[in-house]
């Protein structure tokens, strides 16, 4: 068939044709009999060719019912019937009587034939229609379907490329917790096959999984959507690994868990190089420390040499002995203050963690300092709520780092003839912030990033260390320490999380 034939012009076209065909034949057909029945008439032929003729009437009804249904049954038997009461009203002169009675039966019965005969076939070709219909819409709804096929093929074959291509391990557990899936990444990573690890448990992949399994079943059970850990895996070939472990949970469209994706990144290397930048930090750190200690240590002792040196020469002048004297006990007591700072560095004491109220440290703080801050001509004044809450933390360590902190403000106003000092503290989420603000000269910009280096101090008579024990016992709180300077002056502010609910008295960690 021609494209051309599937247009609507061309399917009217041949419906058109078809009618006009099927008109020429029951005209053709109606005229034939009548032909031959006037001709039996003329002839004067016997009346069993009169009955058989009548029945001739029957062929043009039905084809014109078959074809054009009710209607068309309709009118042929009209038009059959014409002709036939003409024969009828003309053949009175013989057996009027019968034969009016067998004319005026014989035409209901075109019309119950027409009729009857058109219903059925109009009743099929609803039911031809219908099925068509149904037909063209099993047609359309197959295509559909054929294309969504191609499409879920095609997006399948586009994941698996995306799973092939991915670095990183990712391994697909069902709700049993066992693998269904595993990408070429991971296979690698586990020096095993998929065939081997497929539907194994996750527990027959490793010697050791710190921890994986674990995880994978606390996201089966709904109990986490996601977890997370950093470990060092032992598969079951026996290789160390030590991996950034993701696990997830894998939902249907209607929310059924329908199990957990496992995402494992080999950071060996990573964790490797991490460790030699520790390293290299920390043999960084220690060449700082030795050089200022050494400084700092080599200071007082050329002092007391120099002083020994004068005694010497002193010949017994009780004045010149006397103040040399003085000068050794002063260096030596330097001394003593820088070796004690190390000691409190380099071996801290372990807080030992409470429940604790920053608006009671921070009052004590302010008693403790305010005639030393006094005495420099500097005011401490209060911005703090009464119900700040509660925070876990030592409270004696948390004092030595606002005293430490208010001490050095109060020494750098001191130099400037005095000023204020802002003792405050606010509630940001899940921590409290405590600030001291002072009014003094501030920090140098080139100087802020050394004010918490050991033996970092701008004053002759400090040891550079109290900024570097405040950092440390924060980080020991699991807090931060902040510092902000301007032309206005500089501001420390340490950041303590605040207490939960559940949590109690603690002893050192």
């Amino acid at each position: 068939m021609s494209p051309e034939s599937d247009t609507p012009a061309s399917e009217a076209d041949a419906s058109r044709s078809r009618t006009v065909r099927a008109t020429v034949i029951t005209t053709s057909l109606l005229v034939a009999i009548i032909a031959f029945q006037l001709f039996v008439t003329m002839s004067d032929g016997s009346e069993l060719m009169h009955q058989l003729y009548r029945r001739f009437y029957y062929a043009p009804i039905l084809y014109a019912a078959f074809v054009f249904g009710r209607r068309g049954g309709t009118l042929a038997a009209l038009a059959a019937s014409v002709p036939f009461l003409a024969y009828v009203g003309f053949d009175v002169g013989r057996s009027a009587v019968a034969l009016d009675v067998d004319g005026w039966l014989e035409v209901p019965m075109y019309f119950v034939v027409g009729i009857l005969f058109g219903t059925l076939r109009d009743l099929e070709e609803r039911k031809t229609s219908d099925l068509r219909q149904v037909s063209a819409r099993l047609e359309e709804a197959y295509r559909k379907l054929e294309e969504r096929a191609i499409q879920l093929i095609n997006i399948q074959d586009y994941t698996q490329s995306i799973l092939r291509s991915i670095t990183s391990g990712v391994l697909t557990v069902g709700p049993d917790g066992s693998i269904t899936t595993v990408n070429p990444a991971a296979e690698r990573l586990l020096g095993m096959s998929e065939y081997e690890m497929v539907p194994r448990p996750i527990s027959a992949l490793f010697h050791d999984d710190g921890g994986i399994e674990a995880d994978v079943g606390k996201v089966l059970s709904g109990r986490i959507p996601l977890a997370m850990r950093e470990v060092t895996i032992l598969t079951a070939s026996d290789r160390e690994v030590h991996v950034q472990a993701s696990t997830s949970r894998m939902r249907a469209v209607g929310g059924r868990i329908l199990g957990a994706v496992v995402t494992l990144e080999d950071v060996s290397e990573i964790k490797a190089l991490t460790e030699q930048l520790i390293r290299a930090d920390r043999l960084a750190a220690m060449g700082e420390l030795t050089a200022g200690v050494a400084h700092e240590v080599r200071n007082p002792l050329g002092v007391i040499r120099a002083s020994v040196q004068l005694l010497e020469d002193a010949q017994c002048d009780p004045d010149r002995i006397a103040e040399s004297a003085d000068v050794i006990k002063q260096e030596i007591d330097r001394l003593d203050k820088v070796i004690k700072a190390l000691l409190d560095f380099g071996r801290p004491s372990k807080p030992t963690m409470m429940r604790t109220s920053p608006t009671e440290v921070l009052q004590d703080v302010i008693l403790f300092t305010g005639r030393f801050a006094r005495q420099s001509d500097v005011a401490i004044e209060e911005r703090f709520p009464d119900d700040l809450p509660e925070v876990l933390a030592d409270p004696d360590q948390l004092k030595q780092v606002l005293l430490n902190l208010i001490t050095n403000a109060v020494q750098a106003m001191d130099e400037a003839d005095g000023g204020t000092i802002t003792l405050s503290a606010r509630v940001e989420g899940d921590f409290v912030a405590m600030s001291v603000s002072d009014s003094g000269p501030g920090i140098p910009a080139e100087e802020m990033s050394k004010v918490f280096d050991p033996f970092y101090s701008t004053r002759d008579a400090g040891t550079g260390l109290g900024l570097t024990i405040v950092h440390r016992i924060v980080d020991e709180h699991g807090g931060h320490i902040e510092v902000e300077s301007g032309p206005e002056g500089a501001t420390f502010t340490v950041v303590i999380p605040v207490a939960v609910d559940n949590e109690l008295t603690e002893g050192a960690r």
